[in-house]
């Protein structure tokens, strides 16, 4: 199945997770319908930027990996016969918790999480706050349609998330975001360099709506592993933005410019040795 079609979902997002959910679902099934196969929600989907700010009743929205966001899209994408990736606010440990994305066959059964690794700490984006960085590495998820990898928002701009799952066969990596005023053209450069240094179409589906400090803009859109546009962004509004692809491109892309064949990894040392930090608990404050 070289041909397949993606989604990406970009809803407005109020203070009530479930009605969240229950629209994050309506517009979920429009795709399905359309014949998407793989279908990705925004950063956060079910709630509303919270990291607008720091406040401890936040950690109020956080779920467990078998809460119901990720119980509610396990049984849709069994109905519905699509992969589903879910970002949502994660509750590990106690006392830890996570910007993840769950990643959900279209059998309904849980192929597992991506955590988001780097953890930003700027204006209206006090995320180091609430998270801990991610300690599932870089996982690959062989889904039905194809080989996945998920890079949220900050980690795209480390390229050595992306390369890591190249290497390890990711045809597509998505990457849900939550980015407001004027970055898009930022986000198109840094992606279509990820697409052509590793041979992979690169998807993003962006936040919308206006909230209390943002204006989430929307504008997702498919970059092909030649750094082009596979299709025209999405607009500014709520809605699915779909886009078909051949992911027999992957593998012509990979002969005609074999940047990862001609690596030279026993050269790059210098960038290699770095600790992950270790995670922080509910509320530690580490400027």
């Amino acid at each position: 199945m070289p041909k397949i079609k993606v989604a990406g979902i970009q809803l407005n997002c109020s203070e009530e997770k479930k009605k969240n959910i229950e629209k994050a679902v309506t517009l979920v099934e429009m795709a399905a319908e359309r014949g998407a196969n793989i279908i990705c929600l925004q950063e956060l989907f079910n709630t509303l930027w919270f990291p607008k700010e720091i406040n401890s009743t936040h950690y109020g929205l956080a779920e467990k990996a078998d809460g119901e966001t990720v119980s509610t899209m396990r049984e849709l994408a069994k109905r519905k016969g699509a992969v589903i990736i879910a970002p949502f606010f994660e509750e590990g440990i106690e006392g830890v918790f996570y910007n993840s994305a769950a990643v959900i066959e279209s059998d309904g059964s849980l192929k597992g999480f991506y955590r988001k690794i780097h953890i930003p700490r700027i204006p209206l984006y006090e995320e180091s706050y609430y998270f801990s960085a991610g300690d599932l590495g870089f996982p690959v998820f062989d889904t039905n349609f194809g080989k996945i990898g998920v890079q949220i928002c900050w980690d795209n701009f480390y390229p050595e998330g992306a390369r890591i799952l190249a290497l390890k066969g990711a045809q597509i990596i998505f990457a849900p975001t939550a980015a407001a005023f004027a970055s898009q053209e930022r986000w198109r450069t840094i992606l279509s360099a990820n697409a052509i240094t590793n041979n992979v179409f690169m998807f993003r589906v962006n936040r919308v709506g206006k909230e209390a400090c943002h204006d989430f803009y929307g504008q997702s859109f498919c970059i092909n592993p030649y750094g082009e546009l596979e299709h025209e962004a999405s607009g500014q509004g709520e809605g699915v933005y779909e886009v078909e692809i051949d992911l027999s491109q992957v593998k012509k892309v990979r002969k005609d410019y074999p940047y990862l064949k001609l690596r030279r990894p026993e050269l790059y040392n210098e960038i290699a040795g770095i600790k992950m930090m270790p995670a922080r608990k509910k509320g530690e404050d580490k400027r």
